[in-house]
């Protein structure tokens, strides 16, 4: 099968993945906050990156090295992972979506901080467009703000945020340590967040179902997403996740009558381009190789 063949049918189980857990964290959302969702959440994670691992024989790899670099990847993608639990219950999902493909902009601007990459002025440009695609996007006007867009944004940053310390990491530890101490840390947040009012919910037995599927969704995810990567180019796959957001629209639109936003499409396709023509500024930057 040909690797553009193969990339595209990964990234179809990245794009049912992450519209299952939408779903599934707007089904559990009436009986659990999102602390309780990241507990419950982070709980099943651990058991399935042990199990795994063990398979795998990956296990003797975690260990406790760069705990600090972990503690902060990890702060940021529990912050990011919480407020787009919260954002998908209040705003169409479609919208949600559409801000969450600003994260590489935001990347882009966190790496010349944290791993001492080039801010060039081709990101910089790009930076300026995806900025005006969320404007297009909210559209900020009494009329028409909402407060989960607000949160919808914050969490691409901190995706973002987790995504750059995820580079960082990954100079220097194994797969399985990063995704051990991902479970095992957001566990302990949401514990600390979800019981802090000393009242912790225990999901009812119709929505265990639904938690297990937020669980093994999001790390499918994004397995499907990291190995369609290994077998095309960004150039290819981009274009390919970009279909997550007529396919939530058109599920938000059937399962709980979402109207179609044409100004949601626009400003997404501006922060498409914005991603898109900066990926194809960078691969053709990329010196070549002569055998």
């Amino acid at each position: 099968m040909h690797q553009t063949l193969r990339a595209s049918l990964w990234m179809i189980g990245t794009i049912v993945s992450f519209t299952c857990m939408a779903i599934a964290g707007r089904a559990v959302s009436l009986n659990l906050d999102t602390f309780e969702i990241m507990l419950y959440r982070s709980l099943i994670g651990i058991v399935i990156v042990l199990a795994v691992s063990s398979v795998a024989g990956t296990r003797h790899q975690i260990g406790r090295r760069m705990m600090g670099w972990h503690f902060l990847r990890n702060i940021f993608h529990f912050s990011g992972q919480n407020l787009w639990f919260y954002s998908i219950t209040v705003i169409p999902l479609a919208q949600v979506f559409a801000l969450e493909f600003t994260l590489p902009l935001w990347v882009m601007l966190m790496s010349p901080l944290i791993l001492g990459e080039r801010l060039t002025p081709n990101r910089v440009l790009a930076a300026i467009a995806g900025f005006i695609g969320i404007l297009i996007v909210t559209r900020p006007s009494p009329e028409t703000f909402h407060f989960g867009l607000v949160t919808a944004a914050l969490a691409a940053i901190g995706f973002a945020g987790s995504a750059v310390f995820t580079r960082r990491l990954t100079r220097t530890e194994p797969i399985t340590q990063i995704l051990f101490w991902l479970t095992a840390m957001q566990a302990c947040f949401g514990l600390i967040c979800a019981g802090i009012d000393g009242d912790i919910a225990l999901p009812a037995a119709n929505n265990w179902p639904w938690v297990i599927v937020i669980a093994c969704a999001g790390l499918v995810a994004h397995f499907c997403l990291t190995t369609a990567l290994s077998l095309a180019p960004a150039t290819v796959v981009m274009p390919i996740d970009f279909a997550r957001l007529p396919v939530i629209a058109v599920v938000g639109m059937v399962l709980y009558a979402e109207a179609l936003n044409p100004w949601v499409f626009l400003g997404a396709v501006v922060i498409f381009g914005a991603n898109y023509l900066n990926i194809l500024h960078e691969t053709r930057q990329l010196p070549v190789t002569k055998t």
